[in-house]
């Protein structure tokens, strides 16, 4: 189907330009104007790679993605049409991918096809969560109430998930300055010193010739250094890619000291409040436990909810499995199996993500606080070993004089 560029103006008097496939020339510019928009300019372009709209990851912001689905419930509440309400909020939006998006959403709607089904056709928009929980939504005829439970999920998750980024953020800062102060040291400042200890006849410090030599090698071997970090970049994007790679390194991710525990509660936070969502929308329970999966983050946890899925597809309470795997602590299962008996599986799961979300809050605050002297005595450490290296000769020679 040709593809059509377009530039036009809302009702609000708002310019905006986008593209949009129709049969032809005339059925673009009528679908434009039953839109309400005033249309300057309509190109036919040829479907190529550079023309299509190519993204890596998630295009849009958490946040615009939050703010979406606030206003979309709030219109939604105020009697407005889901037709008026995607045009309108693809005019004020202020994420471009999520404005051309709706805006072909918007052309689904009017041809007729449910919103959910026009938002799956944007899979990198919008995540099949959302999709899910908005065709639940459809045929409970409560699209209001998910549109809330879908802003307050991803309110959550966005802040659990910048929480761990901030603890992680400051000793990952500290560690490059401390490569940096190191390389700086050894590049500019010790081979000052070089001429000097050859002038001293007299047997160095074990010390001292380990930096020496360390500096001599990155002065006239930097190519290979340079090139050794880059084979690690590579290799860890390899392994990354891989299924065992993937699963050893989500793996390293949970056991890793002081930080694998964080990392753990993170994602246990996500995959209950997650859960909850979805089982509050009536999506179905297997099917809730397939999305479950693929967004708890981590390969390890999201091998223990396959499992669990498995067994439940024989008849079995999803709280066995989960009790024999390590990652969730005995309060987790024990509120699934109490929701599991009681019926109220959604608010357990909520109450287990309140829980873990206000438990990594905290975890973060005592991390900042610890973090922060340990990490500069160890700076301090590092460039004191390199300052201890060239001083100790020099004490040495001075207590021969």
């Amino acid at each position: 189907m040709p593809l059509f560029e377009y530039q036009v103006k809302t009702t609000a008097g708002k310019s905006i330009k986008g593209k949009l496939t129709a049969t032809d020339k005339p059925t673009a510019m009528e679908e434009l104007r039953k839109r309400g928009l005033t249309v300057f300019s309509l190109i036919e372009r040829k479907t190529t790679i550079l023309s299509m709209d190519i993204y890596i990851g998630n295009p849009v912001k958490p946040l615009h993605f939050i703010i979406y689905c606030r206003q979309f419930a709030t219109l939604m509440r105020a009697g407005v049409s889901i037709v008026d309400a995607t045009r309108i909020l693809a005019e004020q939006t202020e994420s471009k991918p999520l404005r051309k998006a709706l805006v072909e959403v918007n052309s689904s709607l009017m041809r007729g096809i449910s919103f959910s089904q026009a938002v799956q056709d944007h899979k990198k928009i919008f995540p099949q969560l959302f999709v899910s929980m908005i065709r639940a939504g459809e045929e409970s005829g409560d699209i209001e109430g998910t549109l809330d439970r879908l802003a307050m999920f991803f309110e959550k998750q966005h802040s659990t998930t910048e929480k761990i980024k901030s603890a992680l953020t400051y000793p990952i800062t500290v560690g490059v300055m401390a490569i940096g102060a190191v390389i700086y040291l050894l590049w500019a400042i010790v081979p000052q010193f070089v001429t000097m200890f050859e002038s001293m006849n007299a047997e160095l410090p074990a010390i001292t010739k380990m930096v020496l030599a360390l500096s001599k090698s990155i002065q006239g071997q930097w190519y290979f250094w340079i090139l050794g970090v880059l084979l690690l970049v590579i290799a860890f994007q390899i392994t990354k890619r891989t299924e065992k790679g993937a699963y050893a390194l989500d793996y390293a991710k949970l056991k890793v000291p002081v930080f694998g525990k964080l990392n753990q509660k993170g994602s246990i936070a996500q995959f209950t409040r997650t859960f909850s969502s979805l089982y509050a929308s009536s999506v179905p329970i297997l099917q809730s436990l397939v999305i479950v999966e693929e967004v708890a983050g981590n390969k390890v946890i999201g091998g223990f909810i396959r499992s669990a899925g498995d067994s439940l597809r024989q008849g079995n309470p999803l709280s066995e499995p989960l009790k024999k795997a390590w990652v969730f602590p005995p309060l987790v299962t024990q509120m699934i199996a109490i929701g599991e008996e009681t019926g109220a599986l959604d608010t357990m799961l909520s109450k287990v993500a309140d829980f873990y979300e206000m438990d990594v809050e905290n975890t973060v605050d005592r991390l900042k606080s610890l973090l922060e002297p340990l990490l500069i005595a160890f700076l301090a450490g590092v460039v004191g070993v390199i300052v201890a290296a060239i001083m100790l000769p020099m004490f040495s020679l001075y207590g021969n004089m």
